[in-house]
């Protein structure tokens, strides 16, 4: 990578953000292609967030990415946000266009598309379970709708906010029925034998947690297990699906799906194809 005086700047605004695997495959599609910038991780905590939003402007970057716990706040930092991000409540894609910032989401994409690829499903029809009720969620929860989801549950630590998002969404998509519960045994152990489809959107496992309150039991053993949190090694809550003979799928091909519909939105160029996630998997072998 040759940096010069004309080379631009992509960023991912965080906290934590030193576990990203987005410079990674960011850098590798832009030395592919040739293009004259940098991928750059940084550390923004939630107070300073404004300041570096700001900073995106001062400093010219081409865009950044936005990350835990930054997408929601950031949708009212920008001068202008895409009708899908507006309803998301939620940005993960920002594009510097001479000094106005513009708002994206491309969650919802990559998770359908990961869905596809690496479990194989499509979601029309399908009874889906959401762990957490944060930007993710709202993502998943609108790129599953869209492409007519039977139903979907959402599950959260404090139920009164998966309650809100129901209630938020169930009108936008009354072809799904909707509904709510908390994180305990008891409530999980209600919805989960009718579903198809789990899915984890919080940040639970980042730290190598497990969900201790998941009875694994009642989950038919035809449902596929999906978490967005991704690393180089099987996240807790992946191993114990897997293990108990669960199709499973972490949150790389989402992050690379993802990731190529910003890199778009940035350069005006497309990736090559399967780059991204061939450069992600490479790096979680050679671990």
């Amino acid at each position: 990578m040759k940096i010069s005086g004309t080379t631009r700047i992509i960023g991912i605004f965080g906290d934590p953000v030193k576990h990203s695997l987005s410079p990674l495959m960011h850098n590798e599609a832009l030395a592919r292609i040739g293009y004259d910038a940098v991928y750059i991780p940084f550390h923004v905590r939630s107070d300073d967030l404004p300041k570096a939003v700001e900073s995106i402007r001062i400093l010219d970057l081409l865009g950044v990415n936005l990350t835990v716990p930054h997408k929601e706040r950031g949708c009212a930092l920008l001068d202008e946000i895409d009708d899908e991000a507006r309803l998301i409540g939620a940005v993960n894609t920002v594009v510097n266009r001479q000094g106005r910032l513009i708002g994206y989401n491309t969650d919802g994409v990559g998770f359908l598309r990961s869905l596809a690829e690496d479990l194989e499903i499509n979601p029309a029809g399908r009874r889906i379970l959401l762990l957490g009720a944060g930007g993710a969620c709202r993502a998943a929860l609108v790129a599953l709708a869209r492409a007519g989801a039977g139903s979907i549950v959402v599950a959260n630590r404090t139920p009164e906010r998966a309650t809100a998002l129901v209630a938020e969404f169930q009108p936008v998509f009354s072809g799904t029925s909707f509904a709510s519960c908390s994180l305990t045994k008891e409530a999980l152990a209600a919805h989960l034998p009718g579903v198809d489809l789990l899915v984890n959107t919080s940040a639970l496992g980042l730290g190598g947690e497990s969900l201790s309150s998941l009875p694994w039991e009642k989950l038919p053993v035809f449902a596929a297990v999906y978490d967005m949190v991704y690393g180089f090694e099987p996240t807790p809550l992946l191993r114990e699906a897997v293990a108990r003979g669960h199709a499973g799928a972490d949150g790389l091909g989402m992050l690379a799906a993802q990731g190529e519909e910003g890199f778009r939105l940035w350069t005006g160029r497309t990736p090559p194809s399967g780059v991204m996630k061939e450069r992600l998997l490479a790096a979680a072998t050679a671990r």
